[in-house]
């Protein structure tokens, strides 16, 4: 029998790479989990497969925070497999919208979970923590390892915490096959722009095109990064599900390119052909407290998967800035 899978945030970058990931590995019928308000640009190269009759993708409206809508999502897509990406994924956002954010994260991970048992269903289940929640690390603690200590910085971060938490609690309680990832910097195409990188690259792409100053700005340029490309991610999480799952196991996630927002920056700058850029650091841009050294010990991971990243830090951020170049061609957009 066709296997069944469900993502929840299918509308967000990494939701809508595991969607096309799983279309291309697989023969598996996707149901893509989205609020009613949610933006479909990420998803708007599937929306015709979606629209067809007898399609093995289709989109399910539901909200992390509203029981009745996950209940029945859950009902229609009966998955053998659940990719929980939906989040409210930004740090910076999170010191403005604390409570919003910890609902999203935290309390929507926990009525995901508690629906799933409820229906008695036994999906094996990807848990998305993060990086996020060792925050503060000493230099002597680097690479990060999965024993770590948590250390967060943001409420984003006390979320993601909470995430971690609850899906080790559905575990241990209940016996869902929940296995959680803590994935480090990851980025690429369809990168939403209030991340320093993809926010650099737009404003790049929108200097060339003459649409504002050549003024880039900037946050904190110090902080310590290892990126990895999302396609790179996605197929951890494929690999994380398929290949001898580990109910309750706990994973570091990452790539192996490791460099200061400024460096990743200089790189970005590098591959335009307009060299009178100036940067100005812009306070709104900067964290009350920043998590500086984020580096993973990706060992347990890469051993039980044999997952490796691929794509390297050039390819990565040249595609990020074409994405920019290409959407900048057609729309308006913010400086931000």
């Amino acid at each position: 029998m066709k296997k069944k899978v469900l993502i929840t945030g299918i509308s967000g970058m990494v939701g809508s790479h595991l969607a096309d990931l799983l279309l291309k590995k697989t023969n598996w019928t996707i149901y893509g989990l989205c609020r009613w308000r949610s933006p479909l640009d990420n998803v708007e190269h599937l929306l015709d497969l979606a629209n067809k009759k007898n399609s093995r993708l289709k989109f399910i409206s539901a909200d992390l925070n509203d029981y009745s809508s996950l209940i029945k999502a859950l009902e229609i897509s009966k998955p053998d497999y659940i990719y929980h990406l939906a989040a409210q994924s930004f740090p910076l956002v999170s010191f403005e919208e604390a409570n919003s954010t910890f609902n999203t994260n935290f309390i929507g991970t926990y009525n995901l979970l508690n629906a799933i048992k409820l229906l008695k269903l036994n999906p094996y289940i990807h848990v998305c923590s993060s990086s996020e929640i060792f925050g503060r690390v000493k230099k002597e603690d680097l690479p990060i390892d999965e024993n770590c200590i948590f250390h967060p910085a943001s409420p984003y971060a006390i979320s993601k915490v909470g995430t971690d938490l609850v899906g080790k609690y559905f575990y241990e309680a209940f016996g869902l096959k929940v296995l959680t990832t803590r994935m480090f910097t990851h980025t690429g195409p369809r990168r939403g722009d209030v991340f320093a990188e993809s926010s650099f690259a737009k404003q790049i792409a929108l200097i060339e095109k003459k649409k504002i100053k050549p003024i880039i700005k900037v946050g904190n340029l110090k902080s310590l990064r290892t990126f990895a490309d999302v396609r790179d991610a996605v197929n951890a999480y494929y690999l994380l599900l398929t290949k001898n799952p580990k109910p309750g196991a706990v994973y570091n996630i990452g790539g192996n390119f490791s460099c200061t927002i400024g460096e990743m920056l200089n790189y970005l700058l590098s591959l335009s052909k307009i060299k009178n850029i100036k940067v100005v650091t812009d306070k709104s841009r900067l964290r009350p407290i920043d998590a500086d050294l984020q580096v993973p010990n990706i060992t347990k991971f890469s051993n039980a998967t044999g997952w490796k990243p691929k794509i390297n830090f050039e390819k990565t951020m040249l595609d990020l800035l074409n994405y920019w170049r290409k959407r900048v061609k057609t729309k308006d957009f913010l400086d931000r």
